[in-house]
């Protein structure tokens, strides 16, 4: 196995916190594989860039030889993980969760090495738990603690309903690893209080309590927020190879070495050679091209990759898009008319220009001809836009 030193240096590679380091240390010197457990609700049928965080470094781990657990949640999907919502999660049907579980394990397999992964379903336990059971597992913790996590703190304060199902969740989560004997758990950010939960559950039940591993949330296209698909500022791994390398050359140079770092399979040694590389002269462009090859191959194979790069220099490069295209952040609220955009980008005067550049065909999204006069464009959204041959701008609608 790989010595502990280089195990830790590709484990901590992006992750925001480690918990604890030191134990981690210790279960690694025991030479045994460690089983590594991260959840993932079946809540929406396709996957995006940023669930794969989590999915890359789960590969990590089997690349160093441990054993990763994939647990698809599909009773805790019955419940509704309230993490970071302001209101109760309405739960899913049965079918919604057995249907979005068979397109999980389909996808995930993109990445993760199927000989070397087991596929986990935590009804599997808490069938076999029953009532009584869960009603022992309640009684592990009081109200005062789970009002401790941030978010029902803001509800019970501010008068927003909290329901007594959604307390459970975190409770269940932490029985997920009691189960599982997990000696790692992944997890982002904002599940922290989950996380520590079991911990704290594992404890209970006498075992030696997990490693908790957190990666950070990645941002979506527009750089700010976290990619989403509510927000319209995602990727989607099952999306056209086109659209794919579309969406990634749209994002900003600074935010390429975020999604180098959390999405990248490249050393660290290789991305500092090309961040070297950029230092020194080279059009930062042509690295983007490099991740968005990389990741498209991942998904959908290297011709895919070279089609979509073909592609995109036909559409952009001929079109003599610019290397210093301006960047333009527009505040969008619930959403902003086409026309209203492109004066606010700056890009034309007035909204009657903006409508008679488009119906002249003189305005372009994306090396595309823009047709839409009555186009909203959402907040989350990117998008280089062109009005007549010189006016471009890379517009990030927020």
């Amino acid at each position: 196995m790989t010595a502990i030193t280089e195990q830790l240096e590709l484990i901590k590679r992006g992750s925001d916190e480690l918990l604890i380091e030191a134990e981690l240390v210790e279960k690694l010197k025991t030479g045994r594989p460690l089983r590594i457990k991260a959840g993932f609700d079946p809540t929406a049928p396709d996957l995006h860039l940023g669930h794969t965080v989590l999915l890359n470094k789960m590969r990590h781990f089997q690349d160093l030889g441990h054993h990763v657990m994939f647990l698809i949640g599909d009773f805790t999907a019955l419940i509704g993980d309230p993490t970071g919502k302001n209101t109760t999660r309405p739960p899913l049907s049965a079918e919604q969760v057995v249907a979005n579980a068979e397109t999980y394990k389909e996808q995930v397999f993109k990445i993760l090495d199927p000989a070397k992964t087991e596929i986990c379903f935590n009804a599997s336990w808490f069938n076999e738990l029953g009532a009584a059971g869960m009603l022992k597992l309640a009684a592990t913790h009081t109200v005062a603690r789970m009002l401790e996590r941030d978010d029902f703190a803001k509800r019970f304060g501010n008068n927003q309903p909290i329901a007594i199902h959604e307390f459970l969740y975190p409770l269940c989560q932490g029985y997920d690893s009691v189960a599982m004997k997990a000696d790692v758990e992944l997890g982002g950010t904002d599940q922290k209080f989950n996380l520590l939960m079991g911990r704290e559950l594992q404890k209970h039940h006498g075992q030696s309590p997990q490693v908790v591993l957190m990666m950070p949330l990645l941002e979506g296209l527009d750089g700010v927020n976290k990619m989403s698909k509510s927000l319209g500022n995602y990727v989607g791994i099952n999306e056209p190879p086109r659209d794919m390398f579309g969406k990634l050359m749209s994002i900003s140079d600074t935010l390429m070495w975020r999604y180098y770092d959390l999405l990248s399979f490249r050393s660290n040694a290789e991305i500092g050679a090309l961040k070297a590389e950029v230092a020194a002269g080279r059009n930062p462009r042509d690295v983007k091209v490099e991740l968005a090859q990389e990741i498209i191959t991942r998904f959908h194979g290297r011709a895919a990759a070279e089609d979509a790069l073909a592609d995109f220099e036909a559409r952009f490069q001929r079109n003599t898009i610019p290397d210093d295209v301006p960047e333009v952040t527009v505040e969008v609220g619930a959403g902003m008319a086409i026309a209203q955009l492109l004066k606010q980008a700056g890009l034309t005067a007035s909204t009657s220009e903006a409508m008679r550049m488009i119906e002249q065909g003189g305005v372009r999204a994306d090396g595309e001809k823009l047709s839409d006069k009555g186009l909203v464009v959402n907040a989350g959204s990117v998008m280089v836009l062109q009005v007549g041959k010189r006016k471009f701008a890379r517009v990030t609608a927020v």
